[in-house]
């Protein structure tokens, strides 16, 4: 819940009203304005790096280090990335026109004019202020909501914005679900949303009453497939690490593991041994290192599914505390686990991780194959052609192979979801497209 005074929806549409008449000279703006003002605020998130940090260790508990490195630093790589690339990126694409050769050809991008980001709890400066700069670089002007969880950071973030900008071009609203709702209401010609499939749909739905274009970022349940050749120990680490990042509360985080049989006993000892050593002394867990379940409804969601799969059958091979006095979740592994389980009917958002073990490659094929597209798939295998078997006969938003996380953190590479799992993609030079109209010019010879 957040104290923030609630924008009226005579103020929004007063905001947007500016917006909708300055978005022309901003489109106009130069390669050097636009670098100026990306500039200004990398320099504002740097100034208030502790401001940030003391926000979100409010609104999260997240480790400090974790937020310094996603909250501040990644914020800043993100922005200079913009800076560094945005004379070329601007730069139109030339065509050889087909039918004379006289004539020339090009793509122009252009702003799409006025964008609404909605940003979500689990990085909430990291994945509102990566699109915010994309649009800033792509030459839009902004309105920005950062989920009514996390009040400590929209309001540091509200203070960073207002430093940094003039309302005309980009402005956050702090305040209730009913502030979104109300930006929802507006006409904007672009939306970006990251968040659950669920309010993904009513973003979209929204979105259709005006025609607004949408990039929707979501989620989806992430599934890990360990070849019989895998190196066990480092598919343990990749997880335990994995599942130990903000909680396991991460879109692209491993969701559910298929392993082979005689693998399972090995991969769940060292699973435990690599959290033990992460994140233990002495028997207890450092309750500082790993941040707590975002509020009570989700540490019961996840508490739930947990019950469930143990009332099932499954076994817990590491793991397997749940604190409800402040919401921490203990790193776990379950075995033993169906599909029939509540654990795999939804995206787990936790450090909770189920093992399913399985035959034969087409096996886990035709499951994967039967459900929604994920918005990542992990394969950890020594053979090629087991590789390029799930990936001909599969489909997600992006793809690591024997490692975690790697294809979101290449910023030359689009990230983005796949129908359930995301509408669109961004990253680098596709944050900028997404953000851009690419408008076809054909010029005959005079």
């Amino acid at each position: 819940m957040t104290n923030a005074p609630q924008p009226t929806t005579e103020e929004m549409k007063r905001v947007f009203d500016l917006q909708k008449e300055n978005q022309w000279n901003v489109k106009a703006s130069t390669a050097g304005e636009r670098k100026a003002k990306l500039t200004k605020l990398k320099s504002a998130v740097e100034a208030h790096a502790d401001d940030i940090v003391a926000a979100v260790q409010t609104d999260t508990r997240k480790p400090e280090a974790e937020i310094r490195v996603t909250e501040v630093g990644g914020v800043m790589g993100n922005i200079q990335l913009n800076i560094d690339n945005l004379d070329e990126w601007m730069q139109p694409t030339m065509v050889q026109p087909s039918s004379n050769p006289e004539d020339k050809a090009k793509i122009v991008y252009e702003a799409r004019g006025v964008c609404l980001i909605l940003g979500p709890w689990n990085f909430p400066l990291g994945l509102t202020f990566g699109p915010l700069a994309a649009a800033v670089a792509a030459g839009n002007c902004c309105m920005v909501k950062l989920t009514d969880l996390c009040p400590a950071t929209a309001a540091v973030a509200g203070k960073i914005i207002r430093e940094v900008f003039d309302e005309k071009e980009v402005a956050l609203f702090e305040g209730e679900v009913s502030v979104a709702e109300a930006l929802l209401e507006l006409p904007f010609n672009h939306i970006f949303f990251t968040g659950s499939p669920r309010v993904g749909k009513i973003v979209m739905a929204a979105a259709a009453k005006h025609l607004s274009s949408v990039t929707l970022e979501l989620g989806g349940k992430s599934p890990v497939i360990v070849d019989e050749n895998a190196d066990i120990d480092k598919v343990a680490a990749d997880l335990a690490q994995a599942k130990q990042f903000n909680g396991g509360q991460a879109c692209i985080c491993p969701d559910y593991v298929f392993v082979k049989e005689g693998q399972k006993d090995a991969l769940a000892q060292g699973f435990a041994a690599r959290v033990k050593e992460n994140l233990y002394t002495d028997g207890k867990i450092k309750k500082e290192n790993i941040a707590q379940i975002v509020n009570k409804k989700n540490f019961e969601r996840v508490k739930g599914m947990f019950d469930d799969a143990v009332a099932k059958g499954a076994s817990v091979a590491a793991g397997g505390v749940l604190e409800e006095a402040d919401l921490t979740v203990h790193p776990t592994m379950l075995t033993d686990v169906t599909p029939q389980m509540k654990i795999m009917q939804e995206e787990i958002f936790a450090p909770v991780i189920p093992v399913m073990t399985y035959d034969s490659i087409d096996e886990v094929i035709g499951y994967i194959e039967a459900r929604d597209k994920p918005l990542a798939l992990y394969i950890y295998s020594k053979d090629q052609g087991t590789v390029d078997k799930v990936l001909a006969r599969t489909s997600s938003g992006g793809v690591t192979v024997n490692g975690v996380f790697s294809h979101y953190l290449e910023n030359r590479l689009p990230f983005g979801g796949v129908n359930q799992s995301g509408i669109g993609n961004y990253h680098g030079f596709f944050g900028f497209k997404t953000f851009s109209h690419e408008r076809s010019v054909y010029m005959h010879s005079a």
